[in-house]
């Protein structure tokens, strides 16, 4: 079965996405919870991911002063491989296009470098020099 994503419209939901990123980013990741959620989940659209209505993967976008950022991709480890991070990142961008402030402006996220891979198949392009974030590696990638 194709996994599919969607906005998330209720508090089921979002806590869905929270337990996500708690196994991937805290638990396995071993991200600080304090690093791990911020001042942004409530401002933030926020996505889900399912696997035979399963929730297995989640991602958020927000407005910045220099575009659309896309964070906060996590994918459970049971589900990778699957076709969970493109379901993931064709959902944002495609929201991220619908949205009526978000045509002509710069998408762009910090990719760890496992992933950047998945963000290139869909023509993120590595920006500036590697650097860490929560004590993982990370390139800016940007969508021309």
């Amino acid at each position: 079965m194709m996994p599919t994503a969607e906005k998330i419209t209720t508090e089921e939901g979002l806590q869905a996405a929270f337990q996500i990123r708690e196994l991937v980013f805290v638990v396995e990741q071993e991200v600080d919870a304090a690093e791990e959620y911020d001042e942004f989940e409530t401002t933030s659209i926020h996505f889900l991911a399912m696997l035979e209505d399963t929730p297995v993967g989640t991602a958020r976008w927000r407005f910045t002063s220099n575009g659309v950022k896309m964070e906060r991709f996590a994918v459970l480890k049971e589900a990778r491989g699957q076709g969970v991070g493109q379901a993931l990142v064709a959902a944002v961008l495609k929201d991220i296009e619908m949205h009526p402030d978000g045509k002509g402006k710069k998408r762009y996220l910090h990719a760890q470098i496992h992933a950047m891979p998945l963000y290139a198949k869909f023509g993120f392009q590595q920006v500036g020099e590697q650097f860490e974030e929560c004590a993982i590696l990370h390139y800016k990638m940007e969508l021309s």
